[in-house]
C-alpha cells in the first residue's frame, strides 16, 4: 500500500523558514518523479518543486526558485522541501505526490500524479 505522509507545516512570519517532510512507503522502482504541490484557498493546485528519485535532476516553479530546495534522504524514504524567505503568497496547503512519469514530461501537471499525501498547511503572515 502506497502512503505519502507530510509534516512540518505551520505558521511563520514573512522572511521565515520551514522544512516540510514527506515520509514515503510502498512505492516501487517505477516511481520516476516526486513533487511538492500547493493549493491556496480558491486557487488551483500548482507544482512547486520536483526531483527524480535517482537524484539526477531537480525542478522548480520560477516564483520559488532560489528560496525553496527539494531534496531526499533515500535511507529514510523521505522527501524534503526547505522553504526560506517565505512570503505571504506562499500560504497554502502543501502536498507531496509521486508518479511513474518522468519529471521532464510535465512535472507541474497534477493529473500525472497517482499518489498524493493528505497535505500540510503553511501560513505566512506579513
Amino acid at each position: 500500500q502506497v502512503q505519502l505522509v507530510e509534516s512540518g507545516g505551520g505558521s511563520v512570519q514573512a522572511g521565515g523558514s520551514l522544512r516540510l517532510s514527506c515520509q514515503v512507503s510502498g512505492l516501487t522502482s517505477n516511481t520516476r518523479c516526486m513533487a511538492w504541490f500547493r493549493q491556496a484557498q480558491g486557487k488551483e493546485r500548482e507544482g512547486v518543486a520536483a526531483l527524480r528519485p535517482d537524484g539526477l535532476n531537480t525542478y522548480y516553479f520560477d516564483p520559488v526558485r532560489g528560496r525553496f530546495t527539494i531534496s531526499q534522504d533515500r535511507a529514510k524514504n523521505t522527501i524534503y522541501l526547505q522553504m526560506d524567505s517565505l512570503k505571504p503568497e506562499d500560504t497554502a496547503m502543501y502536498y507531496c505526490a509521486a508518479t511513474t512519469s518522468w519529471c521532464y514530461m510535465g512535472w507541474r501537471l497534477s493529473d500525472k500524479y497517482g499518489y498524493w499525501g493528505q497535505g500540510t498547511q503553511v501560513t505566512v503572515s506579513s
